[in-house]
């Protein structure tokens, strides 16, 4: 067996990416948006690899490209649409309440996020639909901060848009190569997940290390002076020395 038939033979579609093709097959692009807006509302389910596979499913004819974006952008939207619910749920005082009891985590630390959240949310939402793992989460602190919903939704849509269309166009041009999109958009997945690893190591490691210092300097001891004497000040001072 040469090498092209081994990587045809790896590509046929088993397990959950057959039962994804299967559903788009069957609902075409709603099923598709559906299975977007599960894959915001359960992160582990890639979309790096449900979009490539909603444009192979458009290149076999099961539904048109254009609808296969705006399908899977209107799945982006209404699984986002549910998180910042949970988050406006939640509210501000509740996620204070909940970070006050973690260990290592400061109340301090919310400020500084609250703020880079007024200063910077809007990006954060377009940018945010952009990147694996936080496309889900930044709709959370939406919620929570009470960005207005319009607001919301528009970027939200925006970012899913441009993240959507890149995958579903490749996968619609490689047709039965799809993998090799999800292939590369893993390696992607793989650095920001080491990145984002890394940087809760290294959170941690200073957090700890300056609580040690902060008790250290709270157990030292203390120099006393003497009490001096408001009647005769001076002569308390010559005394003292």
């Amino acid at each position: 067996m040469d090498l092209t038939t081994t990587a045809a033979t790896s590509a046929q579609p088993t397990g959950f990416t057959a039962w994804v093709i299967g559903v788009m097959e069957t609902l075409g692009g709603p099923g598709a948006g559906m299975i977007i807006a599960l894959e915001n509302l359960f992160p582990p389910i890639p979309s790096e690899l449900i979009l490539p596979l909603a444009g192979f499913t458009a290149s076999r004819g099961d539904m048109s490209l254009l609808g296969a974006i705006l399908w899977t952008t209107l799945g982006s939207l209404v699984g986002a649409l549910a998180l910042y619910w949970l988050g406006a749920k939640l509210g501000r005082e509740r996620t204070r309440a909940i970070a006050a009891k973690l260990p290592l985590v400061k109340l301090s630390d919310v400020d500084k996020t609250e703020a880079w959240f007024a200063k910077h949310g809007v990006k954060a939402v377009f940018f945010g639909r952009m990147i694996p793992l936080f496309r889900s989460f930044i709709s959370l602190p939406a919620g929570v901060e009470q960005m207005r919903l319009s607001t919301f939704a528009l970027f939200t849509t925006l970012g899913s848009l441009i993240w959507n269309t890149i995958f579903v166009f490749a996968g619609y041009l490689l047709g039965q190569h799809w993998y090799l999109v999800e292939q590369y958009a893993g390696l992607l997945s793989r650095a920001v997940l080491i990145t984002s690893v890394l940087t809760v190591v290294v959170f941690v490691a200073l957090r700890i290390r300056n609580n040690r210092r902060d008790q250290a300097i709270a157990e030292a001891p203390t120099v006393q002076f003497a009490r001096v004497q408001a009647d005769h000040p001076t002569e308390e001072i010559r005394r003292i020395r």
